[in-house]
């Protein structure tokens, strides 16, 4: 029962924490293109995490774990990030919020095909209302929908999804810290290069608003925000643990709404609530 409470409480942390993501970079795509956005929160939370990793004097992950950290640094390091941000040029953090609802079953799919789950058929009928759901919103809004924004944060929720999966997986061994530390240095021979090819010409265009939207998903989304995901993942179960994720578009929408002062229509609400009752009932036959 400890365990299960300690890892119920730290996937919710983590939850919390992502809930800013997607407003964060919203914010930070107004001063930065997307591709240097993407590679400068990889880099700033790499120099993080290798700090943190020298100070603490961590041994070097095995040779085996490095084919799950580059599945972990091309879902959440590199695919994630850039998706979302190449995403939200063309719908608003509102509107992308509640693909989150995706998230769970796709964080579910490869618990099972990478953490070696095996959730009850329940289980996938709730999980599947409830992205049927988040499907259906997306479609309703007619005109305002950007189907290559969809696209993008469809395929954002599936490199996500995996990256979930196989950290949290790998994390019962090695830590969940350790894990996106790990990941977020091998990335960084990659995010140098293309920090460098996306340099801004001009910085005086970049407002206070979007370098604290940087300094957020760097500091909290990139590395905070996964010491308690992964760590809730790992204790809790990936499968059921995941389904806190639908929590987000609550956070997520409230933020979009009072912070970014962005329209959250009575349409994002319903289909943000409906979908947590999706998830209760997922989460008791996980």
């Amino acid at each position: 029962m400890q365990s299960a409470a300690s890892g119920w409480g730290n996937g919710l942390l983590g939850v919390i924490i992502f809930s800013g993501s997607l407003p964060a970079t919203r914010v930070a795509v107004g001063g930065f293109s997307a591709l240097f956005l993407t590679s400068a929160r990889a880099i700033i939370a790499a120099l993080i995490g290798a700090a943190v990793l020298a100070l603490l004097r961590q041994a070097w992950p095995e040779r085996k774990d490095f084919v799950s950290l580059t599945i972990v640094s091309m879902g959440v390091v590199a695919g994630f990030p850039l998706l979302t941000a190449l995403a939200l040029q063309h719908i608003t953090s509102a509107h992308s919020i509640v693909f989150i609802g995706l998230l769970p079953l796709s964080t579910a799919i490869f618990a099972v095909l990478r953490g070696g789950e095996r959730p009850r058929p329940l289980f996938w009928l709730f999980a599947v209302l409830g992205s049927a759901t988040v499907a259906a919103f997306a479609l309703s809004n007619g005109s305002t929908v950007s189907v290559t924004g969809d696209l993008l944060m469809v395929a954002a929720i599936v490199l996500c999804g995996l990256g979930y999966a196989e950290g949290a997986a790998l994390s019962r061994r090695i830590g969940g810290w350790q894990v996106i530390s790990w990941a977020l240095l091998l990335a960084l021979p990659l995010m140098l290069p293309l920090a460098l090819l996306a340099w801004p010409s001009t910085w005086n265009g970049v407002g206070a608003p979007a370098w604290i939207g940087l300094a957020y998903v760097s500091v909290f989304s990139m590395f905070v925000g996964f010491i308690f995901w992964y760590r809730g993942l790992a204790i809790g179960g990936i499968a059921r643990v995941g389904q806190l994720q639908q929590l987000q578009p609550f956070f997520g929408l409230a933020l979009a709404g009072f912070l970014l002062h962005e329209p959250v229509a009575w349409s994002m609400i319903a289909a943000a609530a409906l979908v947590v009752v999706c998830v209760f009932f997922a989460r008791r036959y996980a």
